[in-house]
């Protein structure tokens, strides 16, 4: 596996994200936000990078920091499915700087295989070392490596690998550039994490195809509004967009509709297929739909039902939390509380509760439960009834209960020097979660909201 160095990665983020590396402004022309700039007059003769990479002055604002270097955050998938004979091979597959569906595509395309005989049983974060597994139907048995990935062959199975499968995922994350009063808050953190677990949120790596606007892609295909719903996917500039899909995304703004000219300008553009066929059919979205992938659409469905989800874990949060027991942070671009410690009623009443995915499907009894979900969609102009989507008859949202809140097992939590940012330290944490639950929200109880570099979706 081609590797690409922690601090050629570093350099990147950083470019991407043009922001200083405290995190909390634009970058001047010197590299430095004007803060920055203001407190460190000795680094006036600095090249830019040597400015950007030093110590940030103690009298910043503080703002701790995440994933600085790839190898600061690891996930290992942990599975149940025994390599014990069949038609399937089972592989491990180890990737850094790279999505899930990246390496999927990049395996299919080097074996040419088709999608449907791929599985997998969960995405993992792209700016991250991790490790997962993968099956093919009928798959050679054999690995290869490839630039940030290997694909390991473990061996033969019975069946296609589902997400069921995962029995918890193994963590070691850093945070680093913490000041001594930082250090003391997080290890205090520790105890009532333990004691009174954390809300199940799904976490921003969820949201991945929220655009700008912050209307999620299924709400519209939901209410019937195909033409949106497309708006949304192919021209809504978003945060995560490379350069070429974001031209591809300002080309379909502005001659939207105007299909023949979409095609003259993208000939090779991702959605080349719903283009040709709208150049054909102008107005007929509803079968346009159709011609994106399955796989994405449901990606959508699966941000838009998490995100309703959240919604409900907040509503009733807030609901039995009084406002001091709790702080707000950012998911989804929507104010979520996390509570810092629950009495003994309150911590009882969260760990027994299951809270069911909204969908048309749900039919609920309980008019406590009931009153909460209308709620929630009645904020989203909808009901429950129509959380559902007509066509294509491919595409539909997941059944099931999800639990309110979730501990982290195994856990333990060392304290050293940062070699990266003078006078402060960093936090080593190692810890397994179960199957679904996102060791971000961990790190938003322990640290606040921390700065991250810009990440793609995955």
């Amino acid at each position: 596996m081609k590797i690409i160095t922690s601090a050629q990665v570093e350099r990147l983020n950083k470019r991407r994200a043009k922001i200083c590396s405290c995190g909390t402004d634009r970058l001047a022309r010197c590299g430095l936000c004007r803060l920055c700039r203001a407190n460190t007059p000795s680094r006036r003769h600095m090249s830019k990078s040597k400015r950007i990479d030093a110590a940030l002055p103690l009298c910043h604002a503080r703002r701790m920091k995440l994933k600085r270097l790839v190898e600061d955050f690891q996930v290992e998938e942990q599975i149940s499915l025994p390599a014990d004979g069949g038609p399937y091979a089972l592989y491990r597959l180890r990737k850094q700087s790279l999505g899930t569906l990246e390496a999927i595509e990049a395996i299919r395309r080097r074996w040419n295989l088709p999608r449907d005989i791929v599985a997998f049983a969960g995405l993992k974060d792209k700016h991250a070392l991790t490790a997962q597994y993968v099956t093919i139907h009928g798959g050679p048995r054999r690995g290869f490596q490839q630039t940030n990935f290997e694909l390991q062959y473990v061996g033969q199975t019975s069946r296609p690998i589902h997400a069921s499968d995962i029995t918890a995922n193994r963590f070691e994350l850093m945070i680093r550039g913490l000041a001594a009063d930082d250090v003391g808050t997080a290890e205090k953190a520790l105890a009532s994490i333990v004691t009174d677990g954390l809300p199940n949120y799904f976490d921003n790596q969820r949201f991945g195809s929220l655009g700008e606007s912050g209307e999620f892609i299924a709400r519209p295909w939901c209410l019937g509004d195909y033409e949106r719903t497309l708006w949304l996917a192919m021209a809504e500039p978003n945060v995560h967009d490379r350069p070429a899909e974001r031209d591809e995304r300002q080309v379909l703004r502005v001659h939207w509709g105007d299909w023949g000219k979409c095609r003259e300008r993208l000939p090779r553009s991702s959605h080349q297929n719903v283009i040709e066929y709208l150049t054909r059919r102008p107005g007929d979205f509803r079968r346009a739909i159709a011609l994106v992938r399955q796989d994405l659409r449901s990606l959508w469905l699966a941000a838009f039902q998490s995100h309703l989800w959240n919604q409900v874990l907040a509503t009733f949060i807030s609901q039995i939390c009084k406002p001091e027991q709790y702080t707000s942070h950012q998911i989804a671009r929507r104010a979520m509380p996390l509570f810092n410690e629950l009495d003994d009623s309150q911590r009882e009443r969260l760990a027994a509760t299951l809270l069911p995915l909204p969908s048309a499907r749900l039919h609920l009894e309980d008019e406590p439960l009931k009153s909460l979900y209308d709620q929630v969609l009645a904020a989203e102009g909808m009901e429950l009834r129509q959380v559902r989507v007509k066509y294509p008859r491919d595409s539909f949202f997941s059944k099931g209960e999800r639990a309110a809140i979730f501990r982290p097992g195994d856990f333990q939590h060392q304290v050293a020097a940062d070699e990266l940012y003078e006078a402060r330290q960093k936090l080593c944490l190692r810890f397994t979660l179960p199957r679904g639950s996102y060791a971000t929200i961990l790190i938003k109880r322990l640290a606040g909201d921390v700065e991250e570099p810009l990440a793609d979706a995955d």
